[in-house]
């Protein structure tokens, strides 16, 4: 075990740094939260599903959710030194808004419960495999555009 914290943005042993959550992290993922949830709100509207249909919107809201969290967290921790709201701000902010797996939940609930238990199966599956397949390419795809941009920066 190590000394280092948990979370490299806040020591809880420097006593300043206990407060700071109440002063400026949270204040920062709650406007962060708002954009998210505004934005995924939008895909639903563009993109509405009957009680037994697909829940397409949800699942690329989820899908490219998780695409930008692979990227953002191996751009803030691997590729360039961030301000440290950044994370908080996107990555619990705004795709913490953006992102709803509550609501992936209760589509698969719904979906099985209006008599399409293919669909809701289907939903639930393909949401996983799609999510952790798209913040794992969204990683790969930074590193290499990372490698690349040092390589042709020689």
């Amino acid at each position: 075990m190590t000394d280092r914290p948990i979370d490299p943005d806040v020591d809880l042993h420097v006593p300043a740094q206990r407060t700071e959550p109440l002063r400026q992290v949270l204040p920062v993922i709650a406007a962060g939260g708002a954009l998210g949830a505004l934005a995924r709100y939008a895909a639903q509207v563009a993109l509405p599903a009957g009680p037994a249909d697909f829940p397409w919107a949800t699942f690329l809201v989820n899908v490219s959710g998780c695409l930008l969290m692979g990227v953002l967290m191996v751009v803030i921790t691997e590729v360039r030194r961030a301000h440290r709201l950044v994370r908080p701000f996107l990555g619990v902010g705004v795709l913490g808004g953006y992102t709803t797996f509550s609501t992936y939940a209760v589509d698969v609930q719904r979906t099985i419960a209006e008599g399409a238990p293919v669909t809701g199966l289907l939903y639930l599956a393909g949401t996983l495999a799609a999510a952790l397949a798209a913040v794992t390419a969204g990683m790969w795809l930074t590193r290499r555009a990372a490698a690349l941009t040092r390589t042709g920066a020689r």
